[in-house]
């Protein structure tokens, strides 16, 4: 994977994804999939414990939607904002811990608490 696709903002649509759209809710603190025109959500919940510090803590894909990919997405905006914002975090999320595991990327180690 090249520099560029890494860099990419959470809201860019990659074109090996099938078109899949995060969209990154700072209000709610939370990244979101809408699935099925919007009717189904699948969501990856965050909240700031500190001024440069979240955690993640719960990621959430309808049954029907299971063994996608799709909370992969998730998993990969929230980690990207985590570097992209200079932020450390909190891995609450048993996924997020385990999407981290299967994609070690350096940038994302030094933003994560051990």
């Amino acid at each position: 994977m090249d520099q560029a696709s890494q860099a990419a903002p959470a809201h860019a649509l990659d074109p090996s994804s099938s078109q899949i759209l995060v969209e990154h809710d700072r209000k709610r603190r939370q990244f979101v999939i809408r699935l099925n025109g919007s009717h189904d959500r699948a969501v990856l919940l965050y909240e700031y414990v500190g001024k440069k510090t979240v955690d993640l803590q719960h990621t959430e894909v309808p049954d029907a939607y299971r063994g996608r990919g799709i909370a992969k997405h998730l998993a990969k905006a929230a980690m990207d904002f985590v570097v992209e914002e200079d932020l450390k975090a909190h891995l609450t999320c048993w996924y997020i811990q385990k999407y981290v595991k299967e994609n070690p990327q350096p940038q994302y180690f030094e933003h994560i608490y051990q």
